[in-house]
């Protein structure tokens, strides 16, 4: 059983020199494919990191990977919200960041990162990475652009820009929710619009859903799924449109 929020805190009290300064968590399902890139970026870190894989049940390799990798990899049951909860639970960093398996950090990330840790006050705010998709169509750019605008408009950076947040707030807000959609639009709404920063370093994401599904469709459909959501429909019903 993974430890508690309260077990974690004490365990940071009674020896603060063993406390790793950044605990990266990631979630996983069959995501053998692009887990090695999204690890290898992370270890541009100065310190090592805590490095802690949830797995949802994969059946390729992706838990040997993380393991060879150095990784903390625990197992759940499949659902990026219950994932990152665990995760986010069993980490014992004073910063949190969570990427998504199919993410890749871009170079200049850990002077941003960096200089935001060590401003003091954003011990009370969080910070996600600017929206980039690996592909060079230009279509790809035009979803860049609507996501810069929705993370300029709305304050509402998704997953897969991944989330950094100081332990103490993250714990403040409640951390996320096993939910089974819209986790991650969920807790950053808790951080509150003034509150969220986006550096200007990438975190490079796979574009395969937006081929697969349509470059017009996939994001329409994902702005349709957000608007239910706000709309305060239950995400146990907008998973079914998700897709």
């Amino acid at each position: 059983m993974p430890p508690t929020p309260i077990e974690c805190h004490e365990r940071r009290t009674m020896n603060d020199a063993a406390v790793p300064e950044l605990s990266i968590v990631i979630p996983t399902l069959n995501a053998a494919g692009q887990l090695s890139s999204c690890i290898t970026a992370t270890t541009q870190w100065p310190t090592t990191p805590q490095l802690i894989v949830v797995d949802g049940g994969s059946n390729d390799d992706t838990v040997r990977l993380a393991r060879d990798a150095g990784a903390t990899v625990l197992a759940s049951d499949p659902g990026r919200g219950q994932q990152l909860a665990q995760g986010g639970t069993a980490a014992t960093g004073q910063w949190l960041m969570f990427l998504h398996a199919d993410t890749e950090l871009q170079d200049g990330w850990v002077s941003e990162v960096r200089a935001f840790i060590d401003e003091e006050p954003n011990k009370h705010r969080a910070a996600a990475f600017r929206f980039k998709l690996d592909d060079d169509a230009p279509q790809a750019r035009r979803v860049e652009r609507m996501v810069a605008w929705r993370c300029r408009a709305l304050g509402l950076p998704y997953g897969d820009q991944g989330l950094l947040i100081h332990r103490d707030f993250y714990e403040q807000l409640g951390g996320y929710r096993s939910l089974p959609l819209m986790e991650d639009v969920d807790l950053v709404r808790r951080v509150g619009k003034q509150r969220v920063h986006i550096f200007e370093a990438a975190a490079v994401t796979s574009a395969d859903r937006f081929r697969r599904n349509g470059w017009w469709a996939r994001p329409l459909r994902n702005l349709f799924c957000l608007l239910l959501y706000i709309c305060g429909v239950p995400p146990r019903w907008i998973v079914k449109l998700y897709g």
